[in-house]
């Protein structure tokens, strides 16, 4: 079985080359690479779609936000139509955020890791509970975040 993987924004900034944020484009696209030749399933989830557009919108002068919007428009929609590598994840229904959002100010006021002084955003907390519903909709497989943050990377099921 394919192991699956959940796309942060870190990596989705860096396939789409973003200007100031692809700094790590050939190593994501190198990985990709294997990632494909492995048979993984791609999830985006809707946090990585959000960030990412917020990140475009805020970086560039205006031709070049608007050349980089037109390509995530194309991959996002690709998305939409089953074209495009990677699957999007649903958007979130209230009952079901209710069962976590009120671990945020826990999460937001606790650094995420020793060295980063800051907590968990609301999109990383919300991509981590697409990893823990695809860990429990899909026990025996392989699922990790794929992610250029280290504390995200952390999350990963090994298959049983």
């Amino acid at each position: 079985m394919s192991s699956i993987c959940l796309i942060d924004t870190s990596i989705f900034l860096n396939f789409l080359n973003v200007t100031n944020c692809n700094q790590d484009r050939e190593l994501v696209l190198k990985d990709y690479k294997i990632y494909v030749e492995s048979g993984c399933t791609f999830l985006l989830p809707m946090a990585t779609v959000i960030e990412t557009g917020n990140h475009i919108a805020q970086n560039g002068d205006g031709r070049i936000r608007r050349e980089t919007a037109i390509r995530f428009v194309e991959q996002v929609k690709a998305a939409f139509k089953g074209e495009a590598p990677w699957s999007l994840t649903q958007f979130l229904e209230a009952k079901e955020m209710l069962l976590w959002i009120d671990n945020f100010p826990d999460l937001a006021g606790r650094n995420k890791a020793a060295d980063k002084y800051e907590g968990t955003s609301f999109g990383d907390l919300s991509i981590i509970e697409e990893f823990n519903k695809s860990c429990k909709r899909f026990p025996m497989r392989e699922v990790f975040i794929w992610s250029l943050d280290s504390d995200l990377n952390s999350y990963h099921q090994n298959a049983k």
